[in-house]
């Protein structure tokens, strides 16, 4: 069974974690992290080591919420 690209988040999943798949000149990128905001074509999503990536809409093939990120061994 062949599995599908699906985009089901919109700008409503502002502060919640997601994952995202895009198209690059070289092929795929992934990325997850909290979307921070989704305006003027562009999601802004914050990764677990605080880096800010931007994300043009129209590079997207899929994207779905996920759930929250498990702690880190040692974190209190």
């Amino acid at each position: 069974m062949a599995g599908r690209f699906v985009i089901s988040i919109t700008a409503a999943d502002v502060g919640t974690r997601i994952t995202t798949r895009r198209r690059d000149p070289a092929g795929f990128r992934d990325t997850v992290g909290v979307l921070e905001s989704w305006a003027d074509g562009v999601l802004k999503v914050r990764k677990r080591d605080g880096t800010l990536v931007e994300i043009p809409e129209e590079s997207l093939v899929a994207a779905r919420v996920v759930p929250a990120a498990p702690p880190r061994p040692g974190a209190s």
